[in-house]
């Protein structure tokens, strides 16, 4: 059986959101929820509506992103206010801490959707995402959170591919996650170390590196570069310039992890202790 083409699950996506009424976007600004929301759009008009959560663990300039491409789209975009440091749950950081922070958002969301009637909630869940361990997803069927990019059969590579053929301007922008992925588990998150992160990757994206995280490690900031900007931390004296600016936020050590960026880079599990 030949796999099916772009074109043939673009086809199918749309079909999906003709089928709806109204729409509420799970709308963070990365590449998968700007396609929703476009091709959303697209189909709809203005009975969709992204909706993007602030909270400490969204970054700043994740929201300078969202609020641009989505004013690019034409759609409408909404802003709401929420706080997963005021859920006990979720600063305990523990392996469920995707479920929390995904339950509090859906509920927010759910909220929306009451004076909204007919209105489904949709996120950017695509076929790769199944692979993973990934809690927010179990919170997402909870709350009867569609997923059209799964229903659609897309993967991340034909997402990427589709968001360059739509034109969005952040079809090859690099995948991010909240700050509080960049805490190991176990470890409390609090709005201190959230801060610090986020002035930490602001010092390296004004240093020109795209595709980077900061791991804190309490006294070390573990740095992860993407394979081909690893070496730029050799030229001249950005390796010293970056390492005096990330010390001046409370780090003692600044390292480099040589094996680069990868998704869940940050220890998932506490150390083992030397026998």
């Amino acid at each position: 059986m030949q796999p099916l083409s772009l074109e043939h699950k673009l086809h199918h996506l749309r079909q999906i959101f003709a089928a709806m009424d109204s729409v509420l976007v799970a709308y963070s600004g990365g590449i998968d929820s700007t396609v929703v929301l476009k091709v959303a759009y697209d189909q709809l008009g203005d009975s969709v509506v992204g909706v993007t959560a602030i909270s400490p663990t969204f970054p700043a300039v994740e929201l300078e992103t969202a609020t641009r491409v989505a004013k690019e789209i034409g759609a409408r975009h909404e802003l709401v206010q929420t706080d997963q440091l005021k859920i006990s749950a979720f600063t305990e950081n523990d392996a469920n801490r995707c479920f929390h922070c995904k339950t509090d958002l859906y509920q927010l969301l759910g909220t929306l959707r009451e004076t909204r009637a007919s209105a489904v909630i949709v996120d950017g869940t695509n076929l790769d995402d199944l692979g993973d361990d990934r809690p927010g997803i179990k919170a997402a069927r909870e709350w009867g959170v569609r997923s059209p990019l799964v229903e659609a059969g897309l993967s991340k590579s034909d997402i990427r591919s589709l968001a360059k053929d739509l034109g969005l301007s952040n079809w090859d922008k690099p995948a991010a996650a909240c700050l509080s992925s960049r805490i190991p588990r176990g470890i409390t998150i609090t709005r201190e170390k959230l801060s610090r992160v986020e002035q930490a990757e602001e010092i390296l994206f004004a240093e020109g590196f795209r595709h980077c995280r900061v791991r804190d490690h309490s006294e070390i900031a573990r740095i992860e570069f993407s394979q081909d900007e690893l070496i730029r931390i050799l030229e001249g004296e950005r390796g010293t310039r970056i390492s005096r600016r990330l010390k001046e936020l409370g780090f003692r050590f600044v390292t480099i992890d040589l094996e680069g960026y990868r998704p869940g880079g940050v220890s998932l599990d506490p150390p083992r202790q030397a026998k």
